[in-house]
C-alpha cells in the first residue's frame, strides 16, 4: 500500500515543472500573469497538517512505474534540474505533514529524510540558497529536486521555470534538525555525528524583506537547532532558513547529459553504451567512490532541458528505469 504522503501526491495531482502549469494557467485564463499556476483543484480528503511536521524517512514507494527508495544519506551531493511549484499547493499538507508555504524555503526530495537542509546552487548564475526538505517529489522524469516559488525566485529561475542546479545535503546541521524534530529536543544525532555549532557568515546577499524579529517560545518549545546556516526557529519548532543568496564560483560548460547507469564492471558498461548508441552519442565515464570504480555509461552532451527530457524518456524506454539527467 503506497504511504500516505505518495496518495497525497497521487490524488491531488502530480507537481509539474512551473512552465507547465504556466501554460495550463493561460489556457484556463484563470489569471492574467504568465507566471501563475492555475488555481488549487477542488479540496480532497488527505493527511491532515501536522503543526511543525514529524521527523519522516519512509518506505520504498512506486510512481509512475517508477521505484523510489528514501534513505538517510549526509553524503548526497548531486547535479540535476530543479523545477518548482506553488499556488496549486499552497497551504496544504506535505509529506511530512507540515502546510506547505510556497513563500518559505522549502523543497520537496524524492529520497533525503525530511526534515533536511541542503544547499541549491544554480549552475547557470552561481546563486546558492539553503532549502529544507520537507515534501517528496518531483515526479517529473529528469527533476532532481522542486523548489518552493521563493526558493525559484531566489535562484533566479522563477520565470524560466527549470534551472541546471547542485544538490548538496548539509550533513552536521540536517543531522541536528532531524535529532530535534524526533526527540523534541537538541542531541547528538542517532548515529554519533555532532551537532554542529555556529559559523562565521561569509559576504552574503540578502533578498527580500527581513525577517520578524525571533518571538518568545511557548513554555517547553525545544529551543533553536544550533546551526551554521542564516535563520530561525518558528514557534512550531521547525527551522525556517532565511533568504540568504550567496554567489558561488561556477566552472566549466555545465553540459547537459542522460546517465543511463553505472557499472563496477566495464563489459557491463559496454553492452549498455553499445545499445543505447542508436539514441544518441553515447560514452563511458569513469569515476571513483572511495576505492571502486564506477564506469558510468551517459548520452550527450545535450543542448537544452527539452531535449534531455526526450532523451531520458528514450532511455527509460529503452529499459534502464534508473536513468537521470546530470549536470557536468
Amino acid at each position: 500500500m503506497l504511504r500516505t504522503d505518495v496518495v497525497r501526491s497521487t490524488l491531488v495531482g502530480m507537481r509539474l515543472p512551473a512552465r507547465s502549469m504556466m501554460a495550463l494557467a493561460g489556457i484556463l485564463l484563470l489569471s492574467a500573469c504568465a507566471t501563475r499556476a492555475p488555481a488549487p483543484p477542488p479540496a480532497q480528503s488527505g493527511p491532515a497538517a501536522v503543526p511543525g511536521g514529524t521527523y519522516k524517512v519512509g518506505d520504498p514507494y512506486q510512481i509512475n512505474g517508477v521505484w523510489y527508495y528514501p534513505a538517510v544519506d549526509y553524503t548526497y551531493n548531486q547535479t540535476g534540474v530543479a523545477s518548482w511549484y506553488g499556488p496549486g499547493f499552497h497551504t496544504r499538507a506535505t509529506a511530512n505533514g507540515e502546510n506547505y508555504n510556497e513563500n518559505e524555503l522549502t523543497a520537496a526530495h524524492q529520497t533525503l529524510p525530511m526534515p533536511s537542509l541542503v544547499r541549491v546552487t544554480n549552475l547557470e548564475n552561481g546563486r546558492s540558497i539553503v532549502v529544507r526538505i520537507n515534501d517528496r517529489g518531483p515526479f517529473v522524469p529528469g527533476r532532481i529536486i522542486d523548489m518552493s516559488r521563493r526558493g525559484a525566485q531566489l535562484l533566479g529561475f522563477e520565470q524560466q521555470g527549470t534551472a541546471k542546479v547542485r544538490v548538496q545535503i548539509l550533513a552536521d546541521e540536517s543531522r541536528a534538525i532531524a535529532a530535534a524534530a524526533q526527540s523534541g529536543r537538541v542531541q547528538v544525532a542517532s548515529d554519533g555525528g555532532p551537532v554542529p555549532k555556529a559559523s562565521p557568515r561569509p559576504s552574503v546577499q540578502v533578498e527580500g524583506e527581513a525577517l520578524p524579529p525571533q518571538q518568545e517560545r511557548p513554555a517547553g518549545r525545544p529551543a533553536p537547532v544550533p546551526t551554521g546556516v542564516p535563520g530561525r526557529t518558528a514557534e512550531d519548532g521547525r527551522f525556517l532558513p532565511a533568504p540568504v543568496v550567496e554567489q558561488r564560483p561556477v566552472s566549466g560548460p555545465q553540459r547537459l547529459w542522460v546517465q543511463a547507469g553505472a557499472f563496477t564492471i566495464y563489459d557491463n558498461a559496454n553492452r549498455l553504451r553499445a545499445k543505447l548508441s542508436r539514441i544518441g552519442p553515447t560514452l563511458i565515464s569513469t569515476a571513483m567512490v572511495g576505492n571502486t570504480e564506477f564506469f558510468r555509461v551517459r548520452v550527450g552532451p545535450l543542448p537544452t532541458v527539452e531535449r534531455a527530457d526526450a532523451v531520458l524518456a528514450q532511455v527509460i524506454a529503452d529499459g534502464s528505469n534508473a536513468a537521470r539527467v546530470i549536470v557536468e
